[in-house]
């Protein structure tokens, strides 16, 4: 039976329907932590970088404060203010923030790829004394005779344990090569990853 006094304090269903409608308290939470979470890599991301994501100018303006504070409790009360700047954020531009964070961290997949290639380049010719002949036929820009004096002492600092000076400059003089040639395609990268002989 229906409450005949239910309308005249002023409840309508239609009123708690709205009140479900709204956001948990938990999930404000997660959202909240969220948000925060996401100024933090912002704040701990380089500041060109930084300056290159889509946001508005007062929140990029909280983020370049922080990243400027020196003193603990200053920084700790900046993150929190940065936090506040991006609750006020709409959907919209967390999104587009979000994306720009999610490409540095592809941009970084692909670095850390090329850093380990050239590393297997490195291990290849200080096992195999052929790896030098097929690397010296793709760059013959490559000084053979400096290159065989650094491998030569690479293998002797780790005879003997000695400070890998010269396997740190094969590194840079592979690094240098591999920059100075054309940009790894992904079709490069799989055939790399499936045949680590292959230069």
């Amino acid at each position: 039976m229906p409450n005949a006094n239910r309308g005249a304090v002023g409840f309508q269903s239609s009123e708690f329907e709205q009140e479900y409608d709204r956001p948990s308290k938990s999930q404000l939470k997660r959202e909240m932590t969220a948000l925060q979470k996401l100024g933090q890599v912002l704040v701990d991301a380089p500041r060109d970088r930084v300056k290159r994501v889509p946001m508005p100018e007062d929140v990029l303006d909280a983020i370049l404060v922080c990243q400027q504070t020196t003193s603990h409790e200053g920084k700790r009360r900046q993150l929190q203010y940065v936090g506040k700047k991006m609750r006020t954020l709409e959907e919209s531009e967390v999104a587009a923030i979000q994306a720009a964070v999610d490409s540095w961290r592809g941009a970084s997949r692909s670095e850390t790829a090329a850093l380990h290639a050239i590393e297997r380049h490195r291990d290849r010719l200080l096992a195999d004394d052929v790896a030098l002949t097929d690397l010296r036929t793709k760059y013959p820009e490559l000084d053979l005779q400096h290159m065989r004096t650094l491998i030569r002492n690479a293998r002797k600092e780790q005879a003997e344990n000695k400070p890998p000076k010269a396997y740190r400059e094969i590194f840079q003089i592979l690094k240098t090569l591999l920059a100075d040639s054309k940009a790894p395609t992904d079709t490069d990268t799989e055939h790399d990853e499936e045949d680590p002989d292959a230069y």
